[in-house]
C-alpha cells in the first residue's frame, strides 16, 4: 500500500520536470561517461589485439629461445605441427656511417627475418617498395630496411650505405610499419631489418652473443591450439623454451592495457566521488524546498515510509536517467573519436559497443547514487506537520538513523567489492579506494575546520567590511563550504597526488639517476676482447670507474623440484629469461646479507647467491635448489647466500650468480659499465666500436630519456581521467553557486539598504570564492602532498620533494575556479531591487 502510494506521489513530483536536478544529472552523467569511455577504449583495444593476435604474433603460434637457435628436435616438432615456419632473430648492435673522414655510430635494434617473412600481415615501406626487392639490396651489398629515426639520427638517405658489424649494407628503404612491432616489447633503439643469411660474415651473432630467437608458424589444418601448446611445453620445459599463440598475440602490451585501465577507471572512480558530492548537495537544495511539501504529506497522515520512498523512487528515475546518458555519452565518444584512437595508438582497435565496459560504469554509477543519496533522504523522516511553520530541513541533525548509515557502510563495501573484481587488483583497489576516501575525509574536516576558522576570524575584521562579509558568509552552514571543498578539493588533490608522483618519478630518473649511473653499458665483448677493452678504459683518466661481468641469459624452471611458477607466481624474475653471471672470488662491490660465498678455488656442485629483496619476495630460503635453463642445459644448484642488489643505480646487478665452475664453460660473452666524463663519452664509443665492431654501445642517457617519455605518456593519460574529475567538481561548484543565489541575493538586499556600494558588495562575492578556493587548493595541495610521498616511498622506493610549481598551479586553478563560479552568478545579486528583494521575504 506505502510503496503505491508512494510511486503514485513520485509521478506527481516528476511532472515538475528537471528544475533543480540539472546539475545532479551532469555530475552523474559526467563520472558515468568517464569511466564507460576509459573502459570501452580498453575493450576497444583488447578486441583489437583478439582479433589481430596472429598479425601481432606474425603466425598462429610462436616458440621463442634465448642466445640459441631452435635445436634439430624442436624444429621437427615445429615442422609436424605446421604448413610454414619463419625464423626472426632480435637483437641490438650499432650502425655505423662513415662519410668524410668521420664515423658516426647509433644504436639500433635488428630484426633479422628469412625469405618467408612475414607469415601474417604485411609491412608496410616507403615508395610502396616489397620487402624481398628491398633485401636484394644493389651494387653487390645486400639491402636493409631502416627505420626513418635512424635515417635522420645518421643522415642516411636511400642508397646510402652503414655497416652492422663487419657487413656493409644499402639502405634500400624506409620503414613505415611493421605488422608484429606490438608484440616486439621495449626497445632501446630504432629498428633495423636485413635477411638472417647476410649476418653470416658480420660476426654479430658470436657464440655469447645477447640475442633471442622466435619461430612463427602457421599451424597444419587440424592441430589443437591447446593440444599443441601442452605438447610442446611437456616436451620442452627444460629447455627454456617460451610459448606464445594468437590467442594473446601481444601478452605484454594486453597486460600493460588492461592494468593502465583498470587504474584509469579507478582514478575516474574519483570523479564519480566528485559527483556523488554535488549529488548530494542537489537533493539536499532540493528537499530543502520541499519542506513544505513533506509538512502538508506528514499533516494529512503520510508515513515517514511513504515520504522517503516517494522521493527515494523520484530519485531513483533520476538516476537511471543520469547513467543513461553518461553510458551514451561514454559509448559514442570513443566511436566519434575512431579516427583519432587509431592514429594515435599503435594497436589495432575494434571501435564498437562494448556491453562489459557499459556494465562496469553502470554498476559504478548506480552505487555512487545510491550511496550519496541515502543520507539526505533519509532526513525527510524528521520533517514533521509543524514544520509548516519553520525551516525543518535546516534544523535537521546532521546524523541519520543507525539503519542509514548501516546501508550506507553495506553499499561502500559492495563498491570497493565491485571495483576489485571489475579491475582484478585487490591491492591497487584499496590504495585508490582508501586514498578518495582518506582526501574526501580530510577535505570534510578541513570545511569544518575553514567555517570555524571565518567565525573566529570575523570579529578581528571589523574594520574591512568586504572582508568581514565574505568570512561571516563561509562561516555559514547556508554557504555551502562544505560541498565547494570537497568537490573542488578532491578533484584538485587528483591532479596534485598525479604531479607530485610524475615529478618525483621524472626527478629520480633524469635528475638524480645521471649522478649515479654509468655512462654505457657495453654488452657483447668476446671474451679475447675484455685485455684491450680494460687497457682503453683504464688508461683513460676521465673514466671514474669500470665494472665488468660474464654475461649469460637463463630461465628459471624450478625451484625445489616443482614448477617455478608454482612457487613464485608471477613475479618478474621468473617472467621470462634473466641475467646470469658467474664469480670465482667474493667481487669487492658484493655484499653478502645472509649465508657464505663459496671462495675462489671452489670446483664442487653448483651453488647459487641470489638478490636477498627478491628472494624474500618469492620465499626462496637458504639450502633451497633452483634450476636455470641455460642455452636449452638445465643447470641445479643449491642457494647458498643472499646479496644485497641496488637494481635503482642503473649499474651492474644480477639476480642470481653461480660458481664459476658451474658456468665457465658454456658459451657467453661479457658485460661492463663505464663510467667516465660526459666530455669523453664519444671518444670512448668511437674507439671501442671501432677495433670491435661487434660490441654493442648502450647510452644510459638516451634510456634515461626514453624511460622518461614512457612515463610521462603515462602521466599525462592519468592527468587527463584527473582532469574528468575537476571538470565535476566545477559543475558542482556552480550547482552550489546556483543554489546561493537566493542567500545571496537577500544579503545583497539588506547590505545595500545599509548603505554598501555594488563594487564593496562585489569584492565581498570575490572574496568569500576566493578565499575558499585558496582554502580548498592547499587542502587539497596536502593531500597530494601525503599521497605523492606514500606512493613515492612505499610502493616507488624512491626519494619525495615536494614539487612548487606543480603545487602553486593547483593552488591558482583552486582560486580560478572558485572566482569563475562564484562571479557567474554574482550578477543578479548586485542588480536586485532591495525594497522588491525584502518585500517578497516577507
Amino acid at each position: 500500500m506505502s510503496l503505491r502510494i508512494a510511486a503514485r506521489f513520485a509521478r506527481r513530483e516528476l511532472r515538475g520536470g528537471l528544475k533543480g536536478f540539472r546539475i545532479f544529472l551532469a555530475c552523474l552523467a559526467l563520472g558515468v561517461a568517464a569511466i564507460a569511455g576509459i573502459g570501452s577504449v580498453r575493450s576497444s583495444i583488447e578486441a583489437g589485439i583478439a582479433d589481430q593476435g596472429a598479425t601481432l604474433l606474425g603466425g598462429d603460434a610462436q616458440m621463442q629461445f634465448t642466445y640459441r637457435y631452435a635445436s634439430d628436435e624442436e624444429r621437427a616438432w615445429m615442422a609436424e605441427q605446421a604448413t610454414a615456419i619463419s625464423e626472426v632473430v632480435d637483437f641490438r648492435s650499432m650502425a655505423v656511417v662513415e662519410r668524410d673522414g668521420a664515423t658516426e655510430r647509433g644504436l639500433t635494434q635488428i630484426k633479422a627475418v628469412d625469405d618467408l617473412y612475414p607469415l601474417v600481415g604485411e609491412i608496410k615501406l616507403e615508395g610502396r617498395m616489397d620487402l624481398a626487392t628491398a633485401f636484394a639490396g644493389q651494387n653487390g651489398l645486400p639491402g636493409a630496411v631502416i627505420h626513418p629515426q635512424l635515417a635522420a639520427q645518421l643522415a642516411l638517405e636511400i642508397g646510402d650505405t652503414f655497416k652492422l658489424g663487419l657487413q656493409e649494407f644499402t639502405v634500400a628503404a624506409l620503414l613505415q610499419s611493421e605488422p608484429d612491432s606490438a608484440g616486439g616489447g621495449f626497445g632501446l633503439g630504432p629498428r633495423t631489418m636485413v635477411l638472417t643469411k647476410d649476418l653470416a660474415d658480420s660476426a654479430l651473432l658470436s657464440p655469447g652473443t645477447l640475442f633471442d630467437t622466435q619461430y612463427r608458424m602457421l599451424l597444419a589444418e587440424g592441430v589443437d591450439m591447446d593440444v599443441a601448446k601442452s605438447d610442446a611445453t611437456q616436451r620442452f620445459e627444460d629447455t627454456g623454451m617460451r610459448w606464445s599463440d594468437s590467442r594473446n598475440g601481444a601478452p605484454g602490451i594486453s597486460e600493460f592495457v588492461d592494468r593502465l585501465g583498470a587504474f584509469l577507471i579507478l582514478v575516474g572512480l574519483a570523479g564519480l566521488a566528485v559527483g556523488g558530492v554535488g549529488v548530494s548537495a542537489a537533493i539536499r537544495a532540493y528537499l530543502a524546498s520541499k519542506t513544505q511539501v513533506i509538512a502538508t504529506l506528514r499533516s494529512l497522515g503520510a508515513s515517514r515510509a511513504t515520504i522517503f520512498l516517494t522521493y527515494f523512487l523520484q530519485i531513483g528515475v533520476l538516476s537511471i536517467l543520469g547513467i543513461a546518458i553518461g553510458l551514451t555519452l561514454g559509448t559514442l565518444a570513443p566511436i566519434a573519436l575512431a579516427p583519432v584512437i587509431s592514429a594515435v595508438l599503435p594497436l589495432p582497435t575494434v571501435i564498437a559497443v562494448h556491453p562489459e565496459a557499459l556494465l562496469e560504469a553502470s554498476v559504478y554509477g548506480a552505487l555512487t547514487a545510491l550511496i550519496f543519496t541515502l543520507w539526505p533522504l533519509a532526513r525527510t523522516e524528521d520533517v514533521r506537520a509543524a514544520s509548516l511553520f519553520r525551516d525543518a530541513m535546516n534544523a535537521a541533525p546532521g546524523i541519520p538513523a543507525v539503519r542509514y548509515l548501516l546501508a550506507t557502510g553495506a553499499l561502500l563495501a559492495l563498491l570497493v567489492a565491485a571495483a576489485s573484481w571489475f579491475s582484478g587488483n585487490l591491492t591497487l583497489t584499496l590504495w585508490t579506494t582508501g586514498g578518495i576516501a582518506g582526501a574526501l575525509l580530510l577535505l570534510a574536516l578541513a570545511s569544518v575546520a575553514i567555517r570555524w576558522i571565518s567565525r573566529r576570524a570575523t570579529r578581528r575584521s571589523r574594520r574591512r567590511p568586504a572582508l568581514r562579509w565574505a568570512l561571516a558568509a563561509i562561516s555559514s552552514p547556508r554557504e555551502g563550504a562544505a560541498s565547494v571543498v570537497l568537490s573542488l578539493g578532491l578533484g584538485l588533490s587528483v591532479l596534485a597526488a598525479v604531479g607530485q608522483i610524475d615529478g618525483n618519478l621524472r626527478g629520480a630518473i633524469s635528475r638524480d639517476l645521471p649522478s649515479v649511473a654509468p655512462s654505457y653499458f657495453f654488452v657483447d665483448i668476446q671474451r679475447d676482447q675484455m685485455p684491450g677493452f680494460l687497457a682503453r678504459m683504464e688508461s683513460d683518466p676521465a673514466v671514474s670507474n669500470v665494472e665488468s661481468a660474464p654475461m649469460l641469459r637463463g630461465v628459471i624452471t624450478r625451484i625445489n623440484g616443482m614448477p617455478a611458477t608454482e612457487v613464485a607466481g608471477d613475479h618478474w624474475v621468473i617472467q621470462g629469461d634473466r641475467g646470469v653471471s658467474y664469480a670465482g672470488a667474493l667481487p669487492e662491490t658484493t655484499e653478502i646479507l645472509e649465508g657464505e660465498w663459496w671462495g675462489a678455488d671452489y670446483t664442487g656442485a653448483p651453488q647459487i647467491s641470489f638478490a636477498a629483496e627478491e628472494a624474500e619476495e618469492i620465499g626462496l630460503k637458504l639450502g633451497d635448489t633452483m634450476t636455470v635453463n641455460i642455452l636449452g642445459r638445465d643447470i641445479t644448484g643449491t642457494v647458498t647466500s643472499f646479496r644485497d642488489v641496488d637494481f635503482s643505480t642503473a649499474g651492474m646487478g644480477f639476480v642470481l650468480v653461480m660458481n664459476e665452475a658451474a658456468l665457465a664453460g658454456a658459451p657467453h660473452s661479457f658485460i661492463a659499465t663505464v663510467y667516465a666524463e660526459k666530455e669523453a663519452e664519444a671518444a670512448i664509443l668511437r674507439d671501442i666500436t671501432s677495433a670491435n665492431p661487434n660490441i654493442t654501445a648502450i647510452s644510459v642517457r638516451d634510456a634515461i630519456d626514453n624511460v622518461s617519455n614512457i612515463l610521462g605518456s603515462i602521466a599525462a593519460a592519468t592527468s587527463y581521467g584527473a582532469a574528468a574529475t575537476l571538470l565535476t567538481g566545477f559543475l558542482v561548484l556552480i550547482g552550489a553557486a546556483a543554489a546561493g543565489q537566493q542567500n545571496r541575493t537577500y544579503e545583497a538586499a539588506i547590505l545595500k539598504t545599509l548603505g554598501a556600494t555594488r563594487q564593496r558588495i562585489l569584492m565581498s562575492f570575490a572574496l568569500r570564492s576566493a578565499l575558499l578556493g585558496t582554502a580548498a587548493g592547499l587542502v587539497a595541495l596536502t593531500a597530494g602532498i601525503i599521497g605523492g610521498w606514500a606512493v613515492s616511498f612505499y610502493i616507488l622506493e624512491t626519494d619525495y620533494e615536494i614539487i612548487w610549481n606543480n603545487a602553486l598551479a593547483i593552488v591558482a586553478g583552486g582560486v580560478i575556479a572558485t572566482l569563475l563560479a562564484g562571479l557567474a552568478f554574482a550578477a543578479a545579486p548586485l542588480a536586485t531591487k532591495p525594497a522588491r528583494t525584502l518585500r517578497s521575504a516577507d
